[in-house]
């Protein structure tokens, strides 16, 4: 969950690094730091905070250097300090790394090294993996790389590191297991990073690291090994990212862009794929896996936060279109006890970085089982989509962005062409069913765009509720999921405590809450559930509860009833979450601006959850 940036070439290393890390702050920001190698030796600067605070501490500094390393971290093991920031030296000062990931057997490691009389500084496992990698080299007598691979061999747990050694003014050592690492590849320059955001300006050719591999840059030239010593080759691919994708745009916040983006997104994750004049649903990823899929007893879904709300859309999708049992897991959970999985089981991952450890190793075990697991994520390369036998990728492009947005409504518009597409292959939908669901789809952008258009009554209704301390999120059906993700976008980037509940659940506890304080949001649009929730709405006024809802253009009878309404367009109801997402995401963007959030950088949360 930490970033990673370094380089060697021909650049000037710092400025370099620098703007990289504030481009993967969104992966972790209560401190960062950097490691630079030039005449006055191998040198680490780092300050608790933003990244700025740590381009303020290198003021006046001898920044000048063609080769460093570069990290912001989301802590793990050790508080938010000066210390526990990396880079970290070894003993000696001569080597120094950089960390994303958990070392679980630190401790035992580290014991042993205190034993031969090693001091550590910091609280965290990345130093103890340092001193580890210089203890051997010195024992060994053998060559840091060689090192690097020893003590690689001996530690448990995910890292994707990258060393720099104050012997070797050319070299750079970077290794991964169960954390991204991308390598660019320049004319005579190397990058890394966690990801190709800060590596897109310089180059479009990159390499991505597998899984307990070592890559070696030495005097302009890179070897990757595997942990055997054996050489695996470096594939090199080219990133289709633009340098604008990654940028504001003119926006306050990453965050607001994104909402905006949404009419764009979805339709280019519909682009070449839905096609509503020929009634045909084209997804190349699973073309060879539609049939078996239609087939399929069971599908279960793993994923985490936002995309397990995902997945309950698309629990909703798949049992109504495609007559399919669904069930819809969190990926720690699942991982973590024996779950039954039998033959012909689909298991399908959903992750917007295709990193998420937890999802990754619920994978592993679903693939151990026998299941066919697919995967639907948005960045390509990532580990989820090498990963998995087929998918689907979002097309969402980058989202900065903690809290997602974008990424959602683009895993439930791939969900629903999946769904669709496989229920139309199962013979569970009939023609005209078919033709409307992909007219009332390839409807949505414009749909979305009509709601942006007309956020007036949303920004009053922030300002209203700008200081409540709670909130109740409801929907039934297929808009329920949507109450959960409402609620969660609130507490993310606010810190206003809320909750999401069924709507009929609301009796069985939590109407115990509702008073003239609390603030209460239906989802409301006109569907098989319309009466059951226009009622659950009229117990709330009973008790004199504050009611937001999101209502459909037009519906004159809840509009008198509920004390704000957010008037959305009409949709059929198996897209309408497309539709009813969005005011929710406008709601908690404004709250948390006005309660002076840093609703792209929110407390304690980082984007990419690479560790557990």
């Amino acid at each position: 969950m930490c970033g990673i940036v370094a380089y060697v070439g021909h650049r000037e290393a710092a400025p370099l690094i620098i703007k990289g890390l504030k481009r993967l702050e969104y992966r972790g920001y209560d401190s960062s730091g950097i490691s630079l190698l030039n005449g006055n030796g191998l040198k680490v600067y780092k300050k608790k905070g933003k990244v700025a605070d740590l381009e303020a501490e290198l003021k006046d500094k001898p920044l000048h250097a063609t080769i460093g390393i570069g990290h912001t971290r989301w802590a793990t093991h050790g508080e938010p300090n000066d210390i526990n920031a990396h880079p970290h030296y070894s003993q000696g000062q001569n080597l120094a790394i950089i960390h994303n990931g958990i070392i679980e057997n630190y401790a035992s490691i580290k014991q042993s090294l205190i034993n031969k009389g090693y001091t550590f500084e910091s609280e965290t496992d990345t130093e103890v993996l340092i001193n580890f990698i210089e203890d051997i080299k010195k024992h060994k007598g053998c060559t840091t790389e060689e090192a690097v691979r020893l003590a690689l061999l001996k530690v448990e747990g995910a890292y994707a590191i990258v060393i720099i050694d104050k012997d070797h003014p050319n070299q750079l050592i970077a290794a991964r297991k169960g954390s991204p690492l991308v390598i660019g590849i320049g004319k005579d320059e190397f990058f890394f990073a966690s990801d190709a955001t800060p590596i897109i300006e310089y180059t479009k050719e990159v390499v991505y690291l597998d899984d307990l591999e070592i890559a070696v840059v030495s005097n302009g030239e890179l070897v990757v090994k595997n942990l055997e010593n054996i050489e695996t080759g470096a594939f090199i691919q080219t990133v289709e990212m633009e340098l604008e994708s990654i940028e504001k745009g003119g926006f306050e916040h990453f965050m607001l862009k994104e909402i905006y983006e949404q009419p764009k997104s979805i339709g280019d994750c519909m682009r070449g794929r839905l096609n509503v004049g020929t009634s045909h649903i084209q997804l190349g990823g699973l073309i060879n896996h539609l049939e078996k899929l239609s087939k399929a007893k069971r599908i279960i879904f793993i994923a985490c936060g936002t995309s397990w709300h995902a997945g309950l859309v698309g629990e909703y999708l798949f049992e109504e279109l495609a007559r399919i049992n669904v069930e819809v897991e969190y990926a720690s959970e699942f991982r973590y006890r024996n779950p039954i999985i039998k033959e012909g089981d689909f298991v399908i991952a959903i992750s917007q970085s295709g990193e998420t450890a937890d999802t990754m190793a619920a994978l592993e075990l679903a693939k151990q089982r026998g299941a066919t697991i697919l995967g639907i994520c948005n960045v390509v390369g990532s580990s989820i989509s090498r990963l998995t036998e087929a998918g689907v990728y979002t097309h969402a492009g980058p989202e900065i962005g903690v809290a997602s947005t974008k990424a959602f409504t683009a895993q439930v518009t791939v969900l629903a062409m999946i769904a669709i597409a496989t229920a139309k292959q199962k013979g569970t939908i009939n023609d005209d069913v078919y033709r409307r669901l992909l007219s009332e789809l390839a409807a949505i952008p414009t749909k979305i765009e009509d709601i942006l258009a007309n956020i007036d009554e949303i920004k009053d209704i922030a300002k209203l509720f700008t200081f409540a301390s709670n909130f109740i999120f409801l929907g039934r059906g297929i808009n329920f999921p949507v109450a959960l993700e409402g609620a969660l976008k609130l507490k993310e980037i606010s810190y206003i405590h809320a909750e999401g509940y069924p709507a009929a659940e609301m009796k069985h506890g939590p109407i115990a809450l509702i008073d003239e304080d609390m603030p209460v949001v239906f989802i409301a649009t006109k569907d098989s559930s319309y009466e059951k929730v226009v009622s659950n709405i009229q117990e709330v006024k009973a008790r004199k509860g504050r009611v937001i809802a999101v209502i459909n253009e037009g519906d004159e009878t809840l509009k008198a009833m509920v004390d704000f309404a957010i008037e959305i367009p009409e949709s059929h109801e198996m897209v309408s979450p497309l539709l009813t997402s969005i005011p929710l995401q406008l709601l908690s963007y404004y709250i948390a601006v006005l309660r002076g959030r840093n609703v792209d950088q929110p407390r304690n949360l980082a984007k990419s959850v690479t560790v557990e």
